[in-house]
């Protein structure tokens, strides 16, 4: 009986010091698993940790094939399912890894590190809602507070107001609660409100540097808050640990297509592709990084390689319609409108079928129909982007109020005085690529992306929403000091400098939306040059409408909405005119198309630029373009879209009407 006892005490002792060295030592935990084999031949906890050893240092056949015959033998071990699921993820077996996670949460409903992983898998999987729910599983699964288990319960079923308030309330007496911290920072980033999402995450990892379930977070907010450096930062810490990770490999290679490190993204999407195929999201961003180096044949198959394993993925459809020269087939049509018939068809993928399906039916000339599914699409797409006109008409006030004559002029030539920016600013759909792809063929001219940096410096300085704070934007800028103006403009120069690559004197930053700062620009850069890219009312503004926009852009969604938009735009351009005269060059799309190097010139010129003829020859530039246009500018100029709205005008009325004078005036501008 003695030794008996000295022999099971000896097992469990060697088993515990498997377990122990699993994580830093997987090599030894699992000669020490094979050790206790020896002695014990058939051992299931000895199996399990000798698995587990071989999958982490990439050994996941060896594991599967271990694991498969371990959860016969035990059914109701969950742990088993789990390590057999990681081990068929790493293996790009997805969905046979989406069933050993299923059935280890129907096994132990609370086992976090089930539902974690098969959130991570159903994310790869391109399943959403799917994902979703099982992350909130795993907060639910994280926590044994009772309240914080009632907060994680609406957050699971999506009341999130109330598990807004049920957290911020046990935060008030738990401040440094991790797993709090953590799930109000969830709350945060489902309702897009990253940068609460960020400051909370980053807390949180002060806190506890080692959560690497709030590190993963943090590094998706980041890269969906346009900082791909952090992301990228944060993402190759995760890989430290976790190398073969295919959820990390996915954030950093499209935070390195956000930088400007195309290849290297297309390198690591490769390898993440070759190890996990059956990954239609992944797919369809590589085809996003192929779509930018303007190698269209590989993107087209990456998008059709999306499709396929993901039937239902409307983003993959509109990413074939958004290259705006690819033709669908009859095929392609029918099998978007089998997927339209479908009732369970989650919103984002409907509205994505039906902006595709309005481009495809547009390129057959039924323009009766194609405007019935752009309708659709817009009107469903503004349920989840929710978008006040007379928000916009009142911060475009009070941005006249604050750049003023008399303030430009006290605070003339206080900025930084680097001439190296190009802005690029107006709507989209109004010529803006057309105009970069032009200068970036310049040898002193560098293209590079729509930058975020102007509007974040500017919410740093306060938000733009006058009832978030007592100091707000642009009010704020009034109380600036001077010597702010050049720090300001020198943090710009620093923040856009990882997006230069080829060493050339000038920058172009194309983001549209800066026209609402052109006054602020102005101030902390004043030798920057900024062209307000023009373009027919009518022909701009329902063009952002057929548009799907990966983000932002909440007013293009509405006809009426676009068009108070585009006049707002021209009344607040026509106010910079007057108060910096001379200071704003505008390119009339029109006139670029009738009279491409008379503009071209007269744009060069602005730009103190001596005339190359590789601008006229734009689109034999190879360069890297990330916006919708990026297919186009690859050919010659072609007229036949300047007037391509006409086909709508029928359904025009309520965009005319809200043009107003600004539609009947164009391209002068009425005065306001």
């Amino acid at each position: 009986m003695g030794d008996t006892t000295e022999q099971t005490g000896t097992l469990a002792a060697a088993l515990a010091q498997a377990a122990k060295m699993l994580g830093p030592r997987p090599d030894l935990a699992a000669e020490q698993a094979r050790e206790i084999l020896k002695a014990a031949p058939g051992h299931a906890q000895a199996i399990f940790l000798l698995a587990s050893a071989l999958r982490m240092q990439g050994e996941a056949a060896q594991a599967r094939d271990l694991l498969k015959p371990l959860v016969k033998a035990i059914p109701n071990s969950a742990d088993a399912r789990v390590e057999l699921g990681l081990a068929l993820s790493d293996l790009g077996d997805s969905k046979a890894a989406i069933a050993a996670l299923t059935q280890a949460t129907r096994i132990n409903g609370k086992h976090a590190r089930a539902w974690r992983a098969l959130g991570d898998e159903k994310t790869l999987a391109g399943d959403s809602e799917g994902a979703d729910a099982a992350y909130a599983h795993h907060l639910e699964a994280s926590v044994n507070d009772p309240k914080l288990l009632e907060a994680a319960a609406a957050l699971r079923e999506n009341r999130l107001a109330v598990a807004e308030r049920m957290l911020r309330g046990f935060l008030k007496l738990n401040p440094t609660d991790i797993s709090a911290i953590r799930m109000l920072a969830e709350v945060a980033a489902r309702l897009n409100r990253y940068e609460d999402a960020e400051k909370l995450l980053a807390r949180c990892l002060e806190l506890a540097p080692s959560f690497s379930a709030a590190r993963n977070n943090y590094a998706s907010v980041l890269y969906r808050n346009s900082k791909p450096q952090a992301a990228i930062a944060q993402t190759n810490i995760l890989l430290a640990e976790d190398p073969r990770n295919p959820g990390y490999k996915a954030i950093k290679a499209a935070a390195l297509s956000l930088v400007g490190e195309y290849e290297e993204a297309i390198k690591t999407f490769k390898g993440l592709l070759k190890t996990h195929p059956h990954q239609p999201k992944a797919w369809m961003s590589y085809g996003h990084v192929l779509k930018t180096t303007g190698r269209q044949a590989e993107s087209i198959a990456a998008y059709r390689h999306a499709i396929a394993q993901l039937p239902s993925l409307g983003e993959a459809y509109w990413s074939l319609a958004n290259l705006k020269t690819f033709r669908f087939t009859p095929d392609d049509v029918a099998a978007m409108r089998a997927q339209l018939a479908r009732t369970d068809l989650i919103d984002e993928d409907r509205f994505h079928l039906d902006f595709a399906l309005g481009k495809a039916l547009e390129d057959a000339s039924e323009y009766a129909p194609s405007f019935e599914h752009y309708q659709k699409a817009n009107a469903l797409r503004r349920k989840s982007l929710p978008y006040h006109a007379d928000q916009t008409n009142t911060f475009s006030q009070r941005l006249k109020t604050v750049f003023n004559r008399a303030f430009i002029a006290a605070h003339e030539g206080g900025g930084s005085a680097a001439p190296d920016p190009v802005f690029i600013v107006g709507l989209p759909r109004s010529g803006s690529t057309l105009i970069e792809q032009i200068l970036s063929s310049h040898s002193q001219v560098e293209g590079t992306m729509e930058l975020h940096d102007i509007g974040q410096i500017s919410r740093s300085l306060g938000p733009w929403n006058k009832k978030d704070a007592e100091a707000t934007y642009p009010e704020v800028v009034e109380t600036l000091p001077s010597h702010r103006f050049k720090e300001l403009g020198d943090e710009y120069l620093e923040r856009t400098r990882i997006h230069r690559k080829l060493g050339r004197p000038f920058f172009i930053d194309k983001m549209p939306n800066n026209f609402l700062h052109a006054g602020f620009i102005h101030l902390i850069l004043p030798n920057a040059r900024i062209i307000d890219a023009r373009r027919h009312p009518l022909g701009c503004a329902f063009s952002c409408f057929k548009q799907h926009f990966a983000r932002g852009q909440g007013f293009a969604y509405g006809l009426e909405d676009v068009g108070h938009y585009y006049a707002d735009y021209v009344a607040l351009m026509a106010h910079y005119d007057a108060v910096m005269p001379g200071r704003v060059h505008r390119v009339i799309y029109e006139n670029m198309v009738a009279d491409p190097e008379g503009e071209t010139r007269r744009l060069l010129d602005y730009c103190a630029l001596p005339f190359e003829d590789a601008c006229l020859r734009f689109y034999e530039n190879d360069r890297a373009v990330r916006t919708a246009s990026s297919e186009q500018v690859r050919r010659p100029i072609f007229k036949d879209a300047v007037e391509h709205w006409q086909n709508y005008e029928p359904w025009l009325g309520p965009l005319k009407s809200a043009l107003g004078p600004v539609l009947t005036a164009y391209p002068d501008v009425p005065v306001f």
